[in-house]
């Protein structure tokens, strides 16, 4: 029996290495190619690297939707989603997928998996393949936020948003004018609504639109600060594991 080789897509260390260890300790030949933590750091790895036989990918990533690796190559790898709960996702997995696995996963759902994915035919890959890439080119992002202030909703343009700032306890969104707005939505459930060509996760407290980015200091640790055109409440740092990724999108 073959060798199966993985790529692991998560933007969380901790759930990437306890997912590697669950793989190994139910089938210790299970190869881990490697982990990606970005929707254009898997897009690139796709392409540079022999095909894997089997993907865990990570619903929400940090620089967007893991949809949009559909938009922008061709895969023909068979996919186990992992997903915090997320209703569309199950909706859509249940269809479309070979499987779907919550966080935090369990050994024996992982298990159970595995198992489905070993006994599919060619053709039932094939099919379910085609079904994500018609759901991955079905997604439509968000031109407009309804945003609770006091006693009402303020519909926001997009376009208008430099950038979202999210601590433990709250959201922020600032606007280009200066104007900033709690917001009740997660930073990951935004950042699945926003254009990833226009919007990137900075770090984990930042979603930062390209259009309000005035320049970039390197910093001296190799980190790059990113300054954009509305007052923040903190400076907004890109790590140096991801600057060349961050950059690379700039000039896209």
């Amino acid at each position: 029996m073959s060798i199966m080789r993985v790529l692991i897509v998560e933007d969380e260390t901790a759930a990437a290495e306890n997912l590697q260890e669950m793989l190994q300790e139910i089938d210790p030949t299970i190869e881990v190619l490697g982990n990606t933590e970005s929707v254009q750091q898997t897009v690139r790895w796709l392409q540079q690297n022999a095909k894997p036989d089997l993907i865990f990918l990570d619903i929400h990533l940090s620089d967007g939707s893991s949809f949009t690796i559909f938009q922008q190559m061709e895969v023909d790898t068979p996919i186990i989603f992992t997903t915090a709960y997320d209703q569309y996702a199950i909706d859509a997995f249940k269809v479309n997928s070979i499987d779907y696995l919550l966080k935090p996963i369990k050994a024996q759902e992982l298990r159970q998996a595995l198992l489905k994915f070993s006994k599919l035919s060619q053709q039932d890959t094939d099919q379910y393949l085609q079904l994500l890439r018609q759901l991955a080119g079905e997604q439509e992002y968000k031109s407009r936020l309804l945003i609770p202030y006091r006693d009402k909703l303020m519909p926001v343009i997009v376009n208008d948003i430099a950038c979202v700032y999210s601590t433990n306890k709250n959201t922020e969104v600032f606007l280009k004018d200066g104007k900033h707005y709690a917001c009740t939505t997660a930073l990951d459930q935004l950042m699945s609504q926003l254009n990833p060509h226009e919007f990137i996760r900075a770090n984990k407290q930042y979603i930062v639109a390209r259009s309000a980015i005035t320049n970039i200091t390197i910093w001296f640790d190799s980190r790059l600060l990113v300054n954009v055109c509305a007052e923040v409440p903190e400076r907004i740092y890109v790590s140096k594991n991801r600057a060349a990724e961050f950059k690379a999108w700039i000039v896209k």
